[in-house]
């Protein structure tokens, strides 16, 4: 599933191409995604101005003064700013048409994503639970100190839980840990407040880093200008159980937390 850089990279080359440009017309090949396609999605946006393309943990909200269309890639979701007359795909399901003869192209094959409908001045109830950015000044060591008092789930789940910080997703969740020197498994309440100053620090550092080099490479996932990331090809720990650490040269263990696979070293992570 993309992560928050994935869709860091896809807002950053979407808005160029969309913010201040109006919206002529909106074509539905199928009446849903992972959940119905609210009516306003057609019966709103067209003649609205872009205002912005903003990004909400791993959602994309496209601003109008009408409101807001929101978006979210699912497992293999893609979205493209291509000519109005490029021949449609298998599984390109919605079109958002602009001005000057470009439209905005959802494609999405498993159709876990979706395109909801955002009312001004209204917070949509996805958005409502969310913790803060990580990226943002909310996010800190002493944040997830505080919260993780008395927390008996593994410091990953903790870290993945999007009520305590939005966009960590597994991959990142296991590269921040390894970069700051934790267990996964470590109970969140036993994990110091230094300890999580420098889990708050690494988490800022790798999902900084893989948005400047366009999100990770996964094997559904193009970025908008058609070009794969690139940070997969420097993970520590994601997807390499029973490899050497990079650090100490043991081999990493692997094992199932939160029903997702993740991997750790048992001797830099403690």
């Amino acid at each position: 599933m993309p992560e928050l850089p994935e869709v860091e990279t896809t807002r950053r080359g979407l808005a160029p191409h969309l913010e201040g440009r109006r919206i002529r017309h909106v074509v539905l090949r199928r009446p849903d995604l992972r959940w119905p396609i609210p009516y306003e999605v057609v019966d709103k946006l067209p003649g609205q101005r872009i205002a912005a393309v903003r990004r909400r943990a791993k959602y994309l909200l496209v601003d109008t003064p009408a409101g807001s269309a929101l978006l979210h890639l699912g497992m293999s979701g893609s979205l493209r700013v291509l000519p109005e007359k490029t021949p449609v795909e298998a599984h390109d399901h919605v079109d958002i048409a602009i001005a000057g003869g470009r439209v905005l192209r959802f494609n999405d094959p498993r159709r876990f994503g979706c395109l909801l409908w955002q009312a001004p001045g209204e917070t949509h109830e996805l958005l409502r639970e969310l913790g803060p950015e990580p990226l943002s000044d909310g996010f800190d060591g002493d944040w997830l100190f505080e919260l993780s008092r008395g927390r008996r789930a593994p410091v990953k789940a903790f870290l993945m839980d999007q009520r305590v910080v939005v966009g960590v997703g597994n991959i990142y969740a296991a590269e921040s840990l390894f970069r700051a020197g934790i267990s996964p498994l470590r109970e969140a309440g036993r994990v110091s407040r230094e300890r999580y100053a420098a889990l708050a620090d690494a988490v800022k550092a790798i999902l900084g880093h893989a948005i400047e080099r366009g999100g990770t490479t996964l094997r559904d996932f193009l970025s908008p200008d058609g070009l794969p990331g690139y940070f997969e090809q420097e993970l520590s720990v994601y997807g390499r159980g029973g490899e050497p650490c990079r650090n100490c040269g043991r081999p990493l263990r692997q094992a199932s937390i939160g029903q997702r696979a993740s991997v750790w070293c048992g001797h830099c992570q403690r």
